[in-house]
């Protein structure tokens, strides 16, 4: 086993920057999505969606930074084309929304994906012993759980 410097199994956090990559091209779609519906939100609740928007796109951008630096913390190259990120994500990408009701769907929809990705991920940091990935992958959980419950909440839906 070769480790590298930070002291980890350089074959893990090769697998680990991989499935980064693919939840930092995840991230850049909702981000661009965060940002089209914040442009584009219509109808009464347009001051209170248009900042919620403006927070939730916010902290999308500060989260792809911070992904990209684990990536490169674990020695790898972190993607950064529109090309590498279409092809990578899974995340559903929204395109003239600018209804309420959809706009939080698109919210939700996206953020169960990279809910899906970051779960993956918490598993196999575990396994390589990364508490530096544990620990951001934990933190986003925690998070976009807690948003997915608001998103729900405000149409009218449980979790």
């Amino acid at each position: 086993m070769t480790l590298n410097s930070i002291g980890l199994d350089t074959k893990k956090t090769k697998a680990l920057a991989d499935d980064l990559n693919q939840l930092l091209a995840n991230f850049q779609l909702y981000y661009q999505n965060l940002r089209g519906i914040h442009w584009n939100i219509k109808g009464r609740g347009f001051f209170d969606l248009h900042v919620k928007f403006e927070e939730l796109y916010t902290d999308a951008n500060t989260k792809v930074d911070a992904i990209a630096e684990r990536i490169l913390t674990l020695g790898e190259t972190p993607l950064h084309t529109f090309d590498d990120y279409i092809k990578a994500a899974k995340v559903p990408v929204g395109k003239n929304i600018s209804k309420d009701e959809n706009a939080v769907q698109l919210i939700v929809e996206s953020l169960s994906e990279l809910l899906k990705v970051e779960r993956a991920i918490l598993n196999t940091s575990d396994e390589a012993n990364d508490e530096g990935t544990n620990s951001m992958m934990s933190d986003f959980i925690t998070e976009q759980e807690k948003t997915v419950w608001m998103m729900k909440a405000w149409l009218g839906e449980t979790v």
